[in-house]
C-alpha cells in the first residue's frame, strides 16, 4: 500500500496536531497569548503550553476557544481526538490500553497502590513523580491518566470491581489535603451501582495475589485476559490456561475480602480519623 499522501504539511499526530490549529487559529488573529488569556480569563501560560503540546487543557477551556476564534466544535473535537490518542501512554501499555477501552467488564487487584481509573490528581501525580516521572513528562502522564478515567463514565460504562488490599488502602499521601480528597473519590465511586470496591484486611493473611497487582478484562469476544503491573512495567497475560489460574487465586482472594457495605464503612471511617484541615 503506498504511504498517505499528507497534503496540509501539518501533523497526523492527534495531540501535536491540536496543539498546531491552536497556534496556527491565534497566529492567523494577531493575537498575543497575553492578550487571549485578557479575554477568555484564564491565565496566558496554558494557552502557551497547550500550543506547545504540554497540555490538552480541560473541554471548558477548548469550548471557549471555539467560541472566541468561530469554530464551533472543531478544537472539542480535535481535543476528543488528542485526549484518545493512546501515544500519549508509554509503548508498553498501549495493547492494554486498547483492549481496556473494548472491555465490557473489568476487575482488579491492587497490592500497594490504588488502581488508576480511581486516582485523583494528587495521588496520580504523587506517585508517577515517586517513580521518576518530572516536568512535562509528569503532568502529561497526570493528564493521560485522568482522561483514562472517562471510561466508567457514560451509561455504558462496563462494571467494575476493585479489592484494595488494606496496605494500599492506609498507605497514604505526604499531603493531608490531597488524601482526603483522595479517600473522598473513593468513598464517593463505592456509592455506584456499576462499581464495587471491596478492602481485602492484612488479618486476611498470605494468599495466591499476594505479590501480584492485576487487572483482569472481559472482552467482547468472551475472552478473558489479565495484565499485570509494577512501578516499571507490566505484562499483558493472554494465554487461556495462565489466565485461569490467576482467576482461580482472584476468586479465593475475594471471598476473604471485606464486604462491598463493611468496606465503605473502612473508608469513612479513615476520613473520620483523618487530621481537621486547619483552612476549614
Amino acid at each position: 500500500m503506498p504511504p498517505r499522501r499528507v497534503i496540509t504539511g501539518r501533523s497526523q499526530e492527534p495531540r501535536q496536531r491540536f496543539a498546531e490549529e491552536l497556534r496556527l487559529l491565534r497566529t492567523g488573529r494577531g493575537t498575543s497569548l497575553r492578550q487571549l488569556g485578557e479575554r477568555l480569563g484564564w491565565d496566558w501560560s496554558l494557552f502557551g503550553k497547550m500550543e506547545k503540546g504540554d497540555t490538552i487543557g480541560s473541554p471548558e477551556v477548548v469550548q471557549a476557544l471555539d467560541t472566541f476564534y468561530g469554530t464551533p466544535g472543531l478544537l472539542l473535537a480535535l481535543w476528543e481526538l488528542a485526549a484518545g490518542d493512546k501515544s500519549q501512554f508509554r509503548e508498553r501499555y498501549r495493547r492494554y490500553m486498547s483492549l481496556e477501552a473494548e472491555a465490557v467488564s473489568l476487575w482488579h487487584f491492587a497490592v500497594s497502590v490504588l488502581p488508576g481509573l480511581l486516582q485523583t490528581p494528587g495521588y496520580a501525580r504523587e506517585l508517577l513523580a515517586a517513580g521518576g516521572s518530572k516536568g512535562d513528562e509528569l503532568t502529561q502522564q497526570v493528564e493521560a491518566r485522568m482522561g483514562r478515567q472517562e471510561l466508567l463514565e457514560g451509561d455504558d460504562a462496563p462494571p467494575f470491581r476493585t479489592i484494595l488490599s488494606e496496605a494500599a488502602l492506609r498507605t497514604a499521601l505526604r499531603d493531608t489535603t490531597e488524601w482526603r480528597k483522595q479517600l473522598e473519590r473513593l468513598a464517593e465511586m463505592a456509592e455506584r451501582s456499576d462499581l464495587t470496591i471491596q478492602v481485602l484486611p492484612q488479618s486476611a493473611g498470605l494468599h495466591g495475589l499476594s505479590t501480584t497487582d492485576v487487572w483482569f478484562l472481559r472482552l467482547p469476544d468472551a475472552r478473558t485476559v489479565a495484565y499485570t503491573e509494577h512501578g516499571y512495567g507490566g505484562e499483558l497475560i493472554e494465554e487461556h490456561a495462565v489466565v485461569e489460574r490467576m482467576q482461580r487465586a482472584y476468586d479465593a482472594m475475594r471471598d476473604l475480602a471485606l464486604s462491598p457495605a463493611e468496606s465503605q464503612k473502612l473508608i469513612l471511617r479513615m476520613l473520620e480519623e483523618l487530621p481537621c484541615d486547619p483552612s476549614m
